[in-house]
């Protein structure tokens, strides 16, 4: 489906989508050769709407198999085509396991990664019976946990701390430097919630921040491994914490200030930090 009577515009405009799609069939969020991408599938979207080939950027680069309520993301458009006229055009033409809620108009210094205040991600476990209608969005596992020995893990990860421990491989240019501003472990139901927003989140990041807490969890490990592992600066000596499966991880929200700003460089923080590997 293509929109009718579409006009050039005598300059560009940047356009913030808000995102949500179910992971479980797309090869995470970033483009690759062959595969089904969320990228790819949003921009052809695009193309279809507008018959315009964009750029979109994303606010995270979401893994294989993990999910999203609140992707951003931002291109830039040459048609006419109001904001909010958007979402109810694309959605016409995107695949059921992935949304445009919102649309908006940005100022072009507008960045979806890098004027991102902060990211909040949520992991999932199930503890109960298996049941079919969560098993998309959670990790099972089928055994109660000891909540609050994660809880006390957890308060350890808060701050400014480097993640070597908790990150998969990185180039030589990036550091695994990370502030968290939370790190809540919640029980729901028949579920363990693990809540974390920070700054940015190296590859992996996420999903190994819930397997340590898992560990701990079923009493493999006290509370202050945590103490250990963010004292790692050696990868050929760190003793890896489990990497959950993708299933479980959603990313929920992306907040952005009343004027986002360039938050590449972080003053406390080694310069040059990038998000290339995101989860």
């Amino acid at each position: 489906m293509r929109l009718r009577r579409l006009f050039l515009s005598l300059s560009t405009k940047r356009i913030r989508f808000v995102v949500a799609y179910d992971g479980t069939d797309f090869c995470g969020w970033a483009p690759q050769a062959g595969q089904r991408t969320v990228h790819r599938t949003l921009t052809e979207g695009v193309r279809q709407v507008s018959g315009e080939d964009v750029e979109i950027t994303g606010a995270s680069r979401t893994d294989s198999g993990a999910h999203a309520r609140g992707q951003v993301c931002h291109f830039d458009q040459k048609i006419d085509l109001p904001a909010e006229r958007w979402p109810r055009a694309i959605n016409q033409v995107l695949p059921r396991d992935l949304t445009v809620l919102r649309a908006d108009e940005v100022p072009n210094d507008f960045h979806s990664r890098f004027s991102a205040q902060n990211r909040f991600y949520r992991f999932r476990i199930m503890m109960g019976d298996r049941d079919p209608h969560r098993m998309r969005y959670t990790w099972f596992y089928g055994k109660n946990l000891d909540i609050a020995a994660m809880q006390a893990g957890a308060a350890r990860l808060v701050g400014e701390h480097n993640f070597l421990a908790f990150s998969q491989l990185l180039e030589p240019h990036q550091t695994s430097v990370r502030t968290l501003y939370k790190v809540d472990v919640r029980h729901v139901r028949d579920e363990v919630w693990i809540d974390v927003v920070g700054t940015a989140f190296v590859r992996g990041m996420m999903r190994r921040i819930s397997g340590s807490l898992w560990e701990i969890g079923r009493g493999k490990y006290a509370p202050d491994w945590i103490d250990d592992l963010l004292a790692q600066r050696d990868r050929a000596q760190i003793k890896w914490p489990t990497l959950l499966p993708a299933c479980g991880l959603t990313l929920m929200k992306v907040k952005y200030g009343r004027h986002p700003r360039d938050h590449r460089i972080f003053p406390s923080l080694a310069e040059g930090i990038r998000e290339d590997n995101d989860e």
